[in-house]
């Protein structure tokens, strides 16, 4: 098992959502965050105040698939998302070694159905 992490722009959110529940994916975990990568920060003027804007609203969506799944997920994540400007985000992958499901107590991969 695999989880995957995208930090995606909010603007993306719904239409990658519609992507993956088409192609079966049916488990997510959806955060508002803030960040910033090289896109770096702005400057902007408040009642003739400069200030600098740091962190950038993203949205992360963290969800745990079967590794046979990874290679369709990551193409339909940076197919749907990618608007070529920087800012489009990062996905990250790593190993679950265990899943279980609080309810029934099923593991592997019958908690993630």
């Amino acid at each position: 098992m695999k989880k995957v992490e995208a930090i995606i722009r909010p603007e993306a959110f719904q239409s990658l959502r519609e992507n993956l529940d088409i192609m079966g994916v049916k488990g997510l975990t959806v955060s508002e965050v803030a960040g910033c990568g090289q896109q770096k920060g702005q400057e902007g003027i408040f009642r003739g105040n400069r200030y600098e804007v740091k962190l950038y609203p993203k949205v992360k969506v963290e969800m745990v698939v079967d590794e046979t799944e990874i290679e369709d997920i990551i193409e339909v994540i940076t197919n749907t998302c990618a608007t070529d400007q920087v800012g489009d985000g990062k996905i990250f992958v790593s190993t679950i070694e265990e899943v279980y499901r609080i309810r029934t107590g099923e593991k592997g991969k019958a908690a993630l159905i």
